[in-house]
């Protein structure tokens, strides 16, 4: 272990006034209604919409200590910096408050709650995990509980183990499981209350009503934006490369948008604004193409460009098409599905849209948006007057 390990564990996270010590209050406050399409989501989950917002409030009085309980908890999705964090402040709040209470961490992700496997976290195995990275200490996984069979499976391991408390550490998707595992647990009489983490680096599960940023986005952004910061100083030495960075992110721009914010690049390309401003595919690459020209115009033939993963949906024409897919087309669909037969049966328009996407891409999310944006200003700078000098890559090669 390095010096640098054993500062780092050593490190101890700054908390709410809510959660230092023992003293709290429970506050009980209105219902929380959905912030939207409150009607199919009060239909989807009837037991848990509209319940009143209960907050952890300071209290300078001692609480009075809790009985012993038996908690689980589950990574759930992809990595997330702070995941282990998670563990180890759980496990310290619940012996603080619940003394003698268990822990148990499923492992592999909601399989390992389906399968019922897991162990005990202790306070000398979760040592080591303390400040790092990784999901390593349970490991995570992408299943999916979905099925009745699932549903059952799980059920009965919050019966077996007695949990009185089920905490689901993930994104979007592993929070709606959440709540679609906390809506059975009731209907079945369990005593088992379900708990949903925001885990994402996306910063896409975010509320005005309590969830200010979800854990790991902080620490991806400044972790990009020091690689960025590298390709910066790469660009500005050797003078004669354009970068063009895809960023993750999914859907939301926020990554792209805060490390443009730290890092200051050329082009940084915001899908929402795309969205906003109603541009089209010709609109976005005639953008970068006048910034490519402007700067080559001046004797600068090197930048930087950032691009958000979820570029090609916010553009109209993309929307169009699935929307047409997903929603008129594929449906219905009957027999073996190929690119091929899928242009056939599209319109005019949409056809040239959908063969702008490489064939072997079987998820939007999959495409390199970086190779499909970048060779457009290209040829838009070929038919151009202002044209990219190539002298100064054929000086220094």
């Amino acid at each position: 272990m390095s010096t640098f390990e054993l500062y780092r564990r050593q490190y101890n996270p700054l908390l709410p006034a809510s959660l230092q010590g023992t003293g709290y209050t429970l506050k009980k406050g209105e219902p929380m209604a959905p912030v939207a399409d409150g009607e199919e989501i009060a239909k989807q989950f009837p037991m848990t919409t509209n319940l009143p917002a209960i907050s952890i409030e300071p209290s300078t009085e001692q609480s009075k200590l809790l009985e012993p309980l038996t908690i689980g908890v589950i990574f759930s999705g992809g990595q997330a910096p702070g995941g282990h964090n998670v563990l180890c402040g759980l496990y310290d709040k619940l012996q603080q408050l619940a003394p003698n209470s268990k822990l148990l961490g499923f492992l592999g992700g909601p399989k390992g709650l389906m399968d019922n496997k897991h162990m005990i976290l202790t306070k000398e195995y979760l040592a080591t995990f303390r400040n790092m990275g990784g999901f390593h200490a349970i490991g995570s996984g992408r299943d999916k509980i979905a099925s009745t069979k699932d549903f059952d499976a799980a059920a009965n391991t919050a019966a077996v183990e007695k949990l009185d408390g089920l905490v689901i550490i993930g994104g979007d998707d592993s929070n709606t499981n959440a709540c679609l595992l906390a809506e059975d647990f009731i209907k079945r009489g369990l005593k088992t209350r379900v708990i949903g983490v925001p885990k994402t680096i996306d910063r896409d599960l975010i509320s005005k009503r309590g969830i200010e940023t979800s854990f790991g986005f902080d620490t991806s952004c400044k972790v990009y934006s020091e690689l960025i910061g590298n390709l910066c100083y790469d660009a500005l030495s050797a003078k004669k490369y354009w970068h063009f960075i895809r960023l993750m992110g999914r859907s939301a721009s926020h990554i792209t948008l805060e490390c443009g914010l730290q890092t200051h690049p050329n082009i940084c390309l915001i899908g929402e604004e795309i969205l906003a401003k109603n541009m089209t595919s010709k609109q976005v690459f005639e953008y970068m193409a006048d910034i490519i020209a402007q700067r080559a115009a001046n004797g600068k033939n090197y930048g930087i460009c950032l691009i958000p993963e979820g570029l090609i949906e916010f553009i109209p024409e993309n929307n169009k098409l699935f929307d047409y897919l997903n929603n008129k087309l594929l449906p219905g669909w009957q027999g073996e599905i190929t690119a091929e037969l899928v242009a056939q049966k599209l319109p005019a328009d949409l056809k040239v849209t959908f063969e702008s996407i490489p064939p072997t891409v079987p998820n939007y999310s999959q495409i390199a948006t970086h190779t499909v944006t970048s060779p457009s200003p290209k040829l838009k700078l070929r038919s151009s007057s202002s044209l990219v000098s190539n002298k100064s890559s054929k000086k220094e090669n």
